[in-house]
């Protein structure tokens, strides 16, 4: 008797300034995704917000050029009824019902997706969910939240100051240069892949920089530049995570951008593994680590490092929906650590449903009389 497939609804594209990213990712987590284990379900959102299955395969238009690259070939318009047990997608023109996902794998890098919007989603729809849950993902993509309770936890990272609506005005250049130093980093907090942000060293720069970043969101950290190499860390597991390798990214420019990233093949070399050495390799596993740990993540996630000429480390941020490209570090490290892409995959989901087998387990009501 065959064994039941189980039913991956692998969701990408979304409502982001990563939605490209997404696309490439996606790509390939399902083209390693094992066919006699698995039946993928496809679902691509558009940057409307709307959701379609793909019934077949992803199907993109310019796939070749990752600046162009975009959602095609929708076939049906779907919505998600998030009822507990009886969660089901269905068609919004022929209200059909579909049969029931087993699992989400969202492939949704930033807002939408990875900052705990699609993993309360699944929450409520009690359907396992790859990767950090809901209070992991929210504190991962929120670069503030993060750093502040990196620093509340003693852990290294580069001096910061945050700017909202309220004091976008009242701060400028030369404030922060006294505070921080000449050279400048501003990001928008809640994005990932290198969008919205700029490296500064005047205050023209700086002034267009900050318009830029709350172009992309409503809250713009600025950060002090740490000068060193940068490390990132791959972490797998969720009670007792384990650290990939350490690889090194060495970008060709200014600073790792995401025209380096994602569509200069020149842009970065990547060094697998990074060339350091054993007490410093172990340094950096057990910082992303407890990382890993203080943010309340769970399943996966990407941590990235300042390692500074004297040997002092810093954590520059996590990613809790790293890129899954054939260019991104973190398939790459745990290839190298052993684990080949689609083992990878498969422990993923294997996580999400333990975890969400353990949280069935939990009462939802209280017992009288105790």
């Amino acid at each position: 008797m065959a064994m039941k497939k189980i039913r991956i609804a692998v969701m990408f594209g979304g409502r982001s300034a990563e939605h490209e990213v997404s696309l490439q990712s996606a790509k390939n987590v399902i083209e390693s995704l094992d066919r006699h284990k698995y039946e993928p379900v496809l679902i691509g959102i558009n940057k409307e917000g709307r959701w379609f299955l793909n019934e077949h395969s992803i199907q993109l238009q310019n796939s070749d050029d990752p600046k162009l690259v975009q959602l095609s070939g929708y076939e049906h318009e779907i919505a998600l009824t998030p009822s507990g047990s009886n969660s089901q997608l269905i068609s919004m023109r022929e209200k059909t019902v579909f049969p029931k996902i087993d699992v989400i794998f969202p492939v949704l890098h930033g807002p939408y997706g990875e900052d705990g919007t699609i993993q309360g989603l699944a929450r409520l729809a009690n359907i396992p969910c790859v990767g950090a849950g809901i209070l992991g993902s929210a504190v991962g993509m929120d670069k503030d939240v993060m750093k502040r309770l990196l620093r509340d936890a003693g852990i290294p990272n580069a001096r910061f100051v945050t700017l909202s609506a309220t004091n976008r005005h009242k701060i400028n250049y030369d404030a922060l240069k006294s505070k921080l130093g000449n050279t400048l980093f501003v990001k928008p907090a809640n994005l990932g892949s290198s969008v919205g942000i700029s490296k500064v060293k005047n205050e023209k720069e700086f002034d267009e920089a900050v318009e830029l970043a709350f172009d992309y969101d409503l809250k713009v950290i600025v950060e002090e530049e740490i000068k060193g190499r940068e490390i990132e860390c791959a972490i797998l597991g969720s009670e007792n995570p384990e650290a990939s390798v350490p690889g090194e990214i060495i970008p060709n420019a200014d600073f790792y951008s995401y025209h380096a990233k994602y569509i200069d093949a020149e842009g970065a070399t990547l060094s697998i593994p990074a060339q350091l050495p054993e007490h410093l390799v172990k340094q950096i596993q057990d910082l992303a680590l407890q990382t890993f740990r203080v943010l309340e993540c769970q399943g996966m996630a990407r941590v990235d490092i300042f390692l500074t000429p004297d040997n002092r480390l810093f954590v520059n941020e996590i990613n809790t929906i790293p890129g899954f490209t054939i260019i991104s570090m973190y398939p790459k490290l745990w290839e190298y650590s052993g684990i080949a892409y689609a083992e990878l995959v498969d422990r993923l989901i294997q996580l999400a449903v333990e975890d969400h087998e353990k949280r069935s387990r939990l009462k939802v009501s209280m017992e009288l009389g105790r």
